[in-house]
C-alpha cells in the first residue's frame, strides 16, 4: 500500500508547508498545464511561495490544494468563481483544509450531485 509521503512516519521535521517545488513538478504532479497553475494563482485559488529569484514554489499542502481544486473541476464541475466560494465557506465553517474534499463529498452526495452527473 502506498503512504503518502508527508504522512510517512519517517519524515520526523518534516514541513508540509515548506515551499519546494517548481510549477513544471506541480504541473505534471496535477497533469495540468502550467498555465492552469498561473492562473489559479492570479485568481488567489491557488497561491505558492515565491523564490528570492520570484519563481512559484508550491508546498505538498499547495499539491493537495491542487488535488481538491481538480475534484471540484473535474469531478463535480465546478468553476472559478464557484471554488472560490466554496473555499471561503469551507474557511468560515474553520473546516480543517486537510478534511475540504471529505467535507465537500458528503455535501455533494447530501444534495445528490455525483461525478457522474457533473
Amino acid at each position: 500500500m502506498a503512504m503518502n509521503l508527508a504522512q510517512s512516519p519517517d519524515t520526523r521535521g518534516f514541513d508540509s508547508e515548506k515551499p519546494m517545488f517548481p510549477i513544471s513538478v506541480v504541473a505534471d504532479i496535477l497533469k495540468v498545464h502550467q498555465r492552469t497553475l498561473r492562473i489559479y494563482d492570479d485568481e488567489n485559488i491557488l497561491v505558492p511561495s515565491r523564490s528570492p529569484k520570484n519563481r512559484r514554489l508550491y508546498s505538498f499542502n499547495d499539491i493537495e490544494r491542487g488535488k481538491f481544486i481538480q475534484y471540484l473541476t473535474r469531478e463535480l464541475g465546478i468553476n472559478l468563481a464557484g471554488i472560490k466560494i466554496i473555499i471561503h465557506l469551507l474557511k468560515q465553517q474553520k473546516v480543517n483544509p486537510n478534511n475540504y474534499m471529505e467535507h465537500i463529498h458528503e455535501v455533494a452526495k447530501e444534495i445528490n450531485i455525483s461525478p457522474e452527473e457533473a
